[in-house]
């Protein structure tokens, strides 16, 4: 069977600090790594169907296995403006992890079907692929697939590594 198991936890904020700050006083992280200015453009992702162009200053870390992941919008339309327009500041989504490319198309397809279409797709440098999945009808804001390529995975092993390395 498939491992369902998340591998991250997202936030959305206007204060990559400030949030970062107090989940490391509530989950005892001690380093965050940051990622300014990450751009999802026409030319990898879109949003509501249409081409996105949109940034984001992004800052990930682990608690454990898990990883924290930390979202401060700052241009365009995108998921994430559109949580903070909506909610404010707060927990986001959940990840997991698909496996492979052909997962990936298949949970896309399996997600529709099932009611939950994908509102952001794209493709990020080195191969990685998301898609923020929503159903907000049913408490669903937003579920994110990702197929991670082994260049990815070895990128966040070594991120959850120095993180490890400083909380022993």
């Amino acid at each position: 069977m498939l491992d369902q198991t998340p591998v991250q936890i997202a936030w959305v904020t206007n204060d990559l600090t400030a949030t970062e700050t107090t989940l490391s006083a509530l989950l005892g992280v001690t380093r965050w790594f940051r990622m300014p200015g990450v751009h999802f453009g026409p030319d990898g992702c879109t949003y509501r169907g249409e081409p996105a162009d949109c940034s984001a200053d992004i800052s990930l870390s682990y608690a454990g296995d898990m990883q924290l992941e930390v979202i401060a919008p700052t241009s365009g339309d995108s998921v994430y403006s559109e949580f903070l327009e909506r909610c404010g500041p707060g927990l986001h989504h959940i990840c997991r992890d698909v496996g492979d490319a052909d997962a990936f198309t298949a949970a896309l397809d399996e997600a529709a079907h099932r009611g939950a279409p994908a509102v952001m797709v794209g493709t990020m440098p080195g191969g990685m692929r998301f898609a923020y999945l929503s159903a907000p009808e049913s408490g669903v804001p937003y579920l994110e697939i990702a197929y991670l390529p082994p260049e990815i995975r070895a990128y966040f092993s070594h991120l959850k590594d120095q993180v490890n390395q400083e909380q022993n």
